[in-house]
C-alpha cells in the first residue's frame, strides 16, 4: 500500500453541496454578512469559511478540525480556510452577524422555494433537547435528567425538514419558558418566504409551551397552534366519562386509513378553557398501549389518554389528532441535527458555540434542499448518515478534457447514477439574480 494517487478525491458528493449553496445565493450572502466583521481585504472571504464549515458539518464533521478533509482536496473544494482561520471566522460572528446570517438564510430559502421547495402546508415544530457538555462550558448547567451541558430550543418546518431557528440555552433553562419559545417562533417565521396572515401556518409543540403567553402570542402573529396539554385529574375525569357516541377512530399519521385501537373525541364543552385565547378547543385521545408500556393512574379501562389543545375550527378532529401526533417528526430532526454538529458544541466560549449552532442550521438547510431538489425515490427520504454513505462520501478521479475540469464518480459505485443525476438537478444560477 502506497500513497502517491494522482487526481483521486473522496467526498465527491459533498462538492455538490458548495454548488447548490451558490446556486440558491446562500455564499455571496454570506459573504455579504460576515463582510463587517473583517479589518483586512486580504485572505479568505468569511462567508465562503462558513458554507465550507456548513459542508463540512453535512459531510459529517463533529469538530473545526475535520474541514482539513475538504482542505486537503483543493482541486474539488478550491482554496479552504485553515483550521486556526475558521476558528477565528467563528469567533468574529457576534450578535449583528448572526442576525445578518438569518437574512441570507431566508433569501436562500425564498429561492429555494422558488425552484420547488414550497411545501404548500405549513407547520412549525418547536422543541427543546438536551446537548451534554463533558468540560465547563460558558452557560452549561445542570440539566433536568442530571446531565450537564445545553437547553437549546429549535424550529423546524415539518414538511420539508428545513431547520427554521435555534436559541441556544443553558441545561437548566425552564422547559415551557414562553418568552424564549416567542423568541423561537418569531425567528422561524422570519425565514417563511409566506405571510402567516395570509397563508396557514401552524404552530405545533408539546405541553411545555402550553401557556396563556406563548398561544397568545401565536394568535398575534396570525398563526394556528396545535399544543399538548398536561392531563389533569380533573380533564382527566372528563375524558373517561366521555360518552362512548363521542369517540371516532382515530386517522394514521398519514391521515389516508383508521388507526387500529385508537379513537378521537372533542371535549371543548366539558373543561374550562375560558383563560385560552377564544376559541381554543381541547381534543383528547385514548388508545390501548403497546405491549409491555407503563401504565399511570389515568389507564382506566385498558386505554391510554392525551389531551391537546388547538384554535382551528375546522370540524374533523381525526385529523388534527393525526396532525398533532405528527410532532414525532420534530425528534426525528432533531435526532439528524445531533448527527449535524448540534451533539457537540466546540467551543468553551458562548459566542463561538452559538456561531457553530448557526451553522449547524446552515448545514440543516442544504441537506433539505439537496433533498427536495436534487434528489428522487429513497434518497430523498434519507437520513443524513445514509446521505453520506451512498453520495457525499463516494470516491472519484478529476480529469481534465477539452479545457475542461471533469470529476468522474468511481466506477461501480451503486449510486452513482443517482450523484450525477443530482448535480443535474441543481437550481439554475439565474434564481440569485
Amino acid at each position: 500500500m502506497t500513497t502517491g494517487g494522482k487526481g483521486v478525491v473522496a467526498h465527491a458528493g459533498a462538492r455538490l453541496l458548495c454548488d447548490l449553496a451558490d446556486r440558491l445565493g446562500l455564499s455571496d450572502g454570506l459573504s455579504a454578512a460576515l463582510a463587517p466583521t473583517k479589518r483586512r481585504r486580504r485572505g479568505h472571504d468569511r462567508g465562503r469559511v462558513a458554507v465550507d464549515l456548513a459542508v463540512a458539518l453535512a459531510d459529517g464533521a463533529t469538530a473545526i478540525s475535520d474541514l482539513r478533509a475538504l482542505a486537503g482536496q483543493p482541486a474539488l473544494f478550491g482554496d479552504v480556510a485553515s483550521v486556526s482561520t475558521a476558528w477565528r471566522t467563528l469567533d468574529a460572528i457576534d450578535d449583528a452577524a448572526l442576525g445578518r446570517i438569518a437574512t441570507a438564510r431566508a433569501q436562500a430559502r425564498r429561492r429555494a422555494w422558488a425552484a420547488g421547495m414550497d411545501p404548500g402546508f405549513y407547520v412549525i415544530d418547536i422543541d427543546g433537547t438536551l446537548v451534554n457538555s463533558h468540560s465547563d462550558k460558558e452557560q452549561a448547567a445542570p440539566t433536568y435528567k442530571g446531565g450537564f451541558g445545553f437547553y437549546p430550543l429549535v424550529a423546524y418546518l415539518d414538511r420539508t425538514g428545513e431547520p427554521l431557528a435555534a436559541l441556544l440555552r443553558p441545561g437548566n433553562a425552564g422547559s415551557g419558558t414562553a418568552a424564549d419559545h416567542i423568541t423561537v417562533l418569531d425567528a422561524a417565521l422570519f425565514q417563511l418566504p409566506i405571510d402567516p396572515r395570509t397563508r396557514e401556518v401552524i404552530v405545533r409543540t408539546d405541553s411545555a409551551a402550553a401557556s396563556h403567553e406563548f398561544l397568545t402570542a401565536c394568535r398575534e402573529r396570525g398563526c394556528r397552534f396545535v399544543v399538548g396539554h398536561a392531563l389533569t385529574a380533573d380533564i382527566a375525569k372528563v375524558v373517561v366519562q366521555a360518552p362512548a357516541s363521542r369517540w371516532i377512530p382515530a386517522l394514521s399519521a398519514d391521515g389516508m386509513e383508521e388507526r387500529e385501537g385508537a379513537e378521537v373525541a372533542e371535549i371543548t364543552e366539558s373543561v374550562d378553557l375560558s383563560g385560552w385565547p377564544k376559541g381554543t378547543r381541547m381534543i383528547a385521545r385514548r388508545e390501548v398501549p403497546h405491549e409491555g408500556a407503563q401504565l399511570t393512574f389515568t389507564d382506566i379501562d385498558g386505554h391510554r389518554y392525551q389531551v391537546f389543545l388547538t384554535d382551528h375550527p375546522g370540524r374533523d378532529v381525526a385529523f388534527f389528532e393525526a396532525l398533532y401526533r405528527g410532532r414525532g417528526r420534530a425528534e426525528c430532526a432533531i435526532r439528524d441535527a445531533k448527527d449535524t454538529g448540534l451533539a457537540n458544541l466546540p467551543s468553551g466560549e458562548l459566542k463561538i458555540n452559538q456561531a457553530w449552532l448557526a451553522l449547524v442550521l446552515v448545514a440543516g438547510d442544504l441537506l433539505a434542499w439537496m433533498k427536495g431538489l436534487c434528489l428522487r425515490g429513497e434518497l430523498a427520504r434519507a437520513e443524513p448518515k445514509r446521505l453520506r454513505f451512498a453520495l457525499l462520501h463516494a470516491a472519484g478521479v478529476i480529469v481534465r478534457s477539452a479545457r475542461r475540469l471533469i470529476l468522474r464518480i468511481a466506477a461501480g459505485w451503486p449510486w452513482a447514477g443517482e450523484l450525477v443525476a443530482a448535480f443535474g438537478r441543481l437550481p439554475s444560477s439565474s434564481l440569485v439574480t
